[in-house]
């Protein structure tokens, strides 16, 4: 009688713990990965980039960025560096924050600028040359002398 409910009670918890388990997998995952340059305090406290801080990063090839806020104050940036694409580029200096999602890196903060189309309709547009990019930045390759730009939209 006694290993009866031994095994009785070793079935349930194995059954509780296995619903648990199966529950945090199909909550705890929206299908989106948080991709940040930087942990939580320090980009709190970065706030905008200063004017000393407009070359960043280290590298070979050099292109510029522009970010351009809500009101269309504009910050210039130089950036060096040996990464495969803009994105990488920019990750890597801490200017741009965003989720990895099904096409790729969803951009939501920009020199300390959260832009969150999800909470106020506003995203952060991406440019080449002054032309509306044709690829995200993350697929976008390191060009030489390219200008690069980030300007919310709604």
């Amino acid at each position: 009688m006694q290993m009866k409910l031994s095994k009785k009670l070793s079935s349930f918890i194995l059954c509780a713990v296995l619903t648990v388990a199966m529950a945090l997998s199909v909550f705890g995952c929206n299908g989106k990965q948080e991709v940040k340059s930087q942990t939580e305090t320090e980009v709190k406290d970065a706030g905008p980039a200063r004017e000393e801080d407009s070359v960043l990063g280290t590298g070979d090839t050099v292109f510029s960025l522009t970010v351009a806020d809500e009101e269309g104050a504009e910050t210039e940036f130089e950036i060096h560096t040996d990464k495969e694409t803009v994105g990488e580029a920019l990750l890597e200096t801490g200017l741009i924050e965003g989720d990895e999602g099904e096409y790729g890196l969803y951009v939501k903060t920009v020199n300390g600028i959260t832009a969150d189309y999800d909470e106020d309709g506003t995203y952060w547009a991406f440019y080449i040359n002054g032309e509306y990019a044709q690829t995200g930045v993350d697929a976008t390759p390191v060009a030489e002398g390219e200008a690069y730009s980030f300007k919310v939209e709604k």
